[in-house]
């Protein structure tokens, strides 16, 4: 959770306007990163993240008060140009789902259990994911990554709040389902 004030203009202003702007992105950053970068990879993150804050102040005329808040305005937009490299995405989940568990983890002194054990996972994790319908992926990884709220979920995607709910649903049935037909249930 993240502490402080908010810079979400009221329903009375038309936009976002500019002189707000850097607060804005100093406040939501580093969020909408490390969203792009649990979906597509740090490498490529910088890149996206920034492009958001592009998108976002060129559109900024076009900004809504009244249908909702700042933040997933700004996470609708990233997962706008997340959809936009999918292909990379689901390439990076089929690869890493090929790969051998000996491949992920090597083990060595010092290593904590909980690190191996998540590395160990990443393989058949990222398999689940990669099989999911795009809608599904976007719904459990705004919500796993982003941190948004089902209302948020909502906003961002431009769906009714019970589709978040039932995708959400069905995106971790279908993730736990995988993991347990690979023997870690």
């Amino acid at each position: 959770m993240r502490a402080g004030p908010r810079t979400t203009p009221t329903a009375a202003e038309p936009g976002l306007p500019q002189a707000a702007f850097t607060a804005l992105y100093d406040e939501h950053f580093y969020d909408i990163y490390r969203y792009v970068a649990g979906r597509l990879g740090r490498e490529v993150a910088d890149d996206i993240a920034a492009d958001t804050f592009l998108v976002a102040l060129r559109r900024r005329d076009s900004f809504d008060a009244s249908r909702g808040g700042v933040r997933p305005w700004l996470f609708g937009i990233a997962t706008n140009l997340v959809a936009d490299h999918r292909r990379k995405e689901t390439r990076r989940y089929r690869a890493l789902g090929r790969l051998r568990r000996d491949e992920v983890a090597e083990s060595h002194e010092g290593q904590v259990v909980d690190w191996v054990t998540a590395q160990s996972l990443q393989p058949r994790l990222a398999g689940a994911i990669a099989a999911l319908s795009p809608g599904d992926r976007d719904v459990l990884l705004l919500n796993a990554l982003g941190e948004l709220s089902h209302e948020e979920i909502a906003q961002a995607l431009g769906i009714p709040y019970g589709t978040v709910g039932s995708r959400l649903s069905r995106a971790r049935k279908k993730v736990r389902s995988a993991l347990k037909e690979d023997g870690n249930g």
